[in-house]
């Protein structure tokens, strides 16, 4: 007999209309969550600045040019080791450079070379900053630069670490108290989390207040994958689940275009918050789903949900819950029966309870850290790779739209497997070709870029259902649960990569490269679960990684009964995302 939920859709419809409406309008939320976490790329800029002037100015001097004006010499500022010469009104000469000032004790003549002896100062008066990109920024807003950069590059990691914590909090409260209220206060949150950034007073308010941000945009994310994932039928979920991301993606080419209209930073923030406020005002007509209210045992309620999906539907005659609850019944006795082991507690030893499972164990696990090291790494230096900056963003978003889609028919067509490693190995490839390329080229560094961007986000976005089809069904949550914290590791360590480019640019390349490479070889030795029926014991799961039989492809008779527990615990795969 077919489970209780692929009953109820068998009913319904796998994506019928009330389906698409729900889907629609719940991942265009989704885009704010890719909005939140890309906007610090323009937002915490450092421009090119000097320490402020001590005085008033009657001449300025950048090498050979004389400028009635600073602003005048930012087109021709080309490195950090620039200063510039000042003459005061009272005759004091002085050299500002980026982290201090030097007085001139010889100010005879003005000239931009000196072997006089100096006297040097501290940026007591503040910093000049180059305002012809951006008017303003927090770094110039709180002049995050000198002594207090590290402030500054503290800003993209302490909200990952917003999103890791989130991700944990909202998944355990939406099991407890439903998805449709947390829906609801994690979509108001991101609105009025995202405009009080924009009215923060200090640096640490407003790190604060990002931090509560990352909270909410990361539970809203996880709570909206399981939330459509058990609106939609096993027929449509492989290909609805993974678009989720595809609505991330353009959250992040709204970065871009706002970023491009807006040089401000607090009017910036403001319109990336009020660009989702749609659905913030709509969101509490969005239902509970009927598989967590029958969880819950509130039958006469998932009734009502039941009923409202068959009329959208144009259903006549909706199955009844009675009946849902009866092959449910059927289901528990004869699980019962056949896993008497399910009633045994498991913790993440379990993971590494052989040499097969946790060899398989610290595999996953580091394509999981890969692909989200990966994903940020080539998001945010996609700003630092030359030409339009604005444009580069939009790109490295737009990329991500088509690689969903090789996803889910590479992992139909090929395996999930033979869908990985050639992805994983041609992240690394286009790593190294990358850092071949001629810096001067920037249309072939930035296509180059994109390609990586495409290649990694393949991988990222299928490992989550080839981690479910990996482990049995008594540690498949621990497995999964555990890959989503090694993602959110990587993307924690993703900004920090990046500031790498300062020891060598091609520093963060290098490690990801490394890192995709390695992952890619390791994932020849795991066993391939196309069209193979999800393990119940470790016994069984350890069995298919030495099963050398090659898998035709064609799905066995009971394995849409195996497959239909992935939403069982499609909660604790949430987490996968971004």
């Amino acid at each position: 007999m077919a489970p209780s939920s692929e009953r109820l859709f068998d009913s319904l419809g796998h994506f019928g209309r009330f389906q698409a409406c729900v889907y629609f309008a719940s991942v265009f939320q989704a885009m704010s969550c890719g909005i939140h976490y890309l906007a610090s790329v323009f937002m915490a800029v450092t421009p090119n600045f000097v320490c402020g002037i001590p005085g008033n100015v009657s001449s300025l001097l950048f090498y050979n040019s004389s400028e009635s004006s600073i602003e005048d010499i930012w087109t021709l500022w080309t490195s950090t080791e620039n200063y510039i010469v000042v003459q005061l009104e009272n005759g004091e000469i002085w050299e500002l450079n980026q982290c201090s000032r030097s007085k001139r004790e010889v100010t005879l003549d003005l000239a931009y070379e000196y072997k006089g002896n100096k006297s040097k100062f501290s940026c007591s008066d503040g910093f000049l900053y180059d305002d012809t990109k951006w008017k303003s920024t927090v770094v110039t807003q709180w002049d995050l630069v000198c002594d207090r950069e590290w402030l500054a590059k503290l800003i993209q990691p302490t909200f990952m670490l917003g999103v890791l914590i989130g991700a944990v909090i909202f998944g355990d409260i939406a099991d407890r108290l439903g998805r449709q209220r947390v829906i609801w206060f994690t979509s108001a949150g991101q609105f009025v989390f995202g405009i009080a950034v924009a009215f923060t007073f200090d640096y640490y308010s407003f790190v604060i207040v990002r931090f509560l941000l990352a909270m909410v945009s990361s539970g809203y994310l996880v709570v909206a994958f399981v939330y459509v994932t058990e609106f939609v039928g096993i027929k449509a979920r492989t290909w609805a689940s993974m678009h989720v991301h595809a609505f991330f993606a353009v959250g992040v080419m709204v970065v871009a275009l706002v970023g491009y209209l807006v040089r401000t930073w607090w009017v910036y923030q403001i319109f990336l918050s009020i660009a989702t406020l749609p659905f913030v005002l709509c969101c509490w007509m969005l239902p509970e789903t009927p598989l967590w209210l029958l969880s819950e045992g509130r039958y006469e309620d998932a009734q009502k949900v039941i009923n409202i999906m068959a009329r959208w539907n144009k259903v006549s005659t909706p199955c009844k819950v009675s009946e849902l609850c009866s092959v449910q019944q059927d289901d528990l006795v004869r699980m019962g029966d056949n896993d008497t082991s399910s009633t045994k507690k498991h913790n993440i030893l379990d993971l590494f309870c052989n040499w097969h499972i946790a060899r398989r164990t610290i595999t996953v696990w580091l394509i999981w850290f890969t692909g989200s090291l990966g994903y940020y790494v080539f998001s945010l230096s996609s700003v630092s790779l030359g030409g339009n900056e604005y444009l580069n963003l939009f790109l490295i978003g737009a990329v991500e739209l088509p690689c969903y889609i090789i996803a889910c028919i590479g992992m139909d067509k090929l395996g999930r497997r033979n869908t990985l490693i050639p992805f994983l190995i041609l992240s690394a490839l286009i790593c190294v070709l990358i850092m071949f390329l001629p810096q001067n080229f920037n249309i072939l560094i930035i296509l180059a870029n994109m390609a990586g961007k495409f290649s990694i986000g393949v991988a990222f976005g299928l490992i989550y259902l080839y981690t479910a089809e990996l482990y049995p069904t008594i540690v498949r949550s621990l497995a999964v649960g555990s890959g989503s914290m090694m993602c959110r590791v990587g993307s924690v360590v993703a900004p920090f990569c990046v500031y790498l480019r300062s020891v060598w640019i091609f520093m963060p390349l290098l490690l990801v490269g490394i890192m995709a490479l390695l992952s890619g070889i390791l994932t020849i030795m795991l066993p391939e679960t196309l069209g193979k029926p999800l393990t119940n014991t470790l016994v069984e799961a350890t069995e298919i990684g030495r099963n050398k039989k090659s898998c035709s492809g064609k799905t066995p008779a009971h394995s849409g009964a195996a497959l239909e527990k992935i939403e069982m615990f499609g909660q604790e795969a949430v987490s996968t995302e971004k």
